[in-house]
């Protein structure tokens, strides 16, 4: 018995289960109340780094919680569509579903880092903690789906012909 469930399947699985109610919760609070959400903990980074550093002021700040907000939803729903494309046996065993999970992986990756850099920025350790983990889950599933060789299928049944008659050539009997 084969199983069409690879390692990077389950990877992204597991990785989507975190992820999707974590992010959710903190774009909800963003969206709830911009400044509040953004002073929390999972983004307060971002928020020190563009008020101190590069001077933001209060209606740009909200306009950067809202795309910080946004970036995370995409995330979000890239990871719900994998995991509801895993479901089905027929696309699991095309692989057809790998372009969700690179993107949720990629763009989840991408703001992670950014986040990073801006908490070793203003000295913010708990978020640079946080902020590390969540990019070494990301780059572990990135790094996992791409050395993990495609689903081979199984081939398809070769078709057995029927073996080759006997065929004599035509004599005539009459003399």
């Amino acid at each position: 018995m084969t199983s069409s469930w690879r390692i990077s399947t389950v990877n992204g699985a597991l990785l989507a289960l975190y992820f999707i109610p974590v992010w959710t919760f903190v774009a909800f609070k963003i969206v709830a109340s911009p400044v509040h959400g953004l002073y929390d903990l999972a983004n307060v980074s971002v928020a020190l780094f563009l008020s101190d550093h590069l001077h933001i002021v209060t209606m740009d700040l909200v306009r950067f919680a809202w795309l910080l907000a946004l970036g995370k939803m995409t995330v979000v729903v890239f990871f719900a569509v994998f995991l509801v494309m895993t479901t089905r046996a027929s696309v699991r065993k095309s692989g057809s579903f790998d372009e969700a999970l690179a993107l949720a992986l990629g763009i989840g990756s991408l703001i992670t880092f950014a986040s990073m850099v801006m908490a070793s920025q203003v000295g913010e350790m708990a978020a640079l903690r946080q902020h590390a983990t969540e990019l070494l889950l990301l780059l572990g599933g990135a790094i996992l789906m791409a050395t993990e060789p495609p689903f081979q299928r199984d081939p398809p049944p070769v078709r057995q012909w029927a073996s080759q008659p006997d065929v004599q050539p035509f004599t005539s009997s009459s003399s």
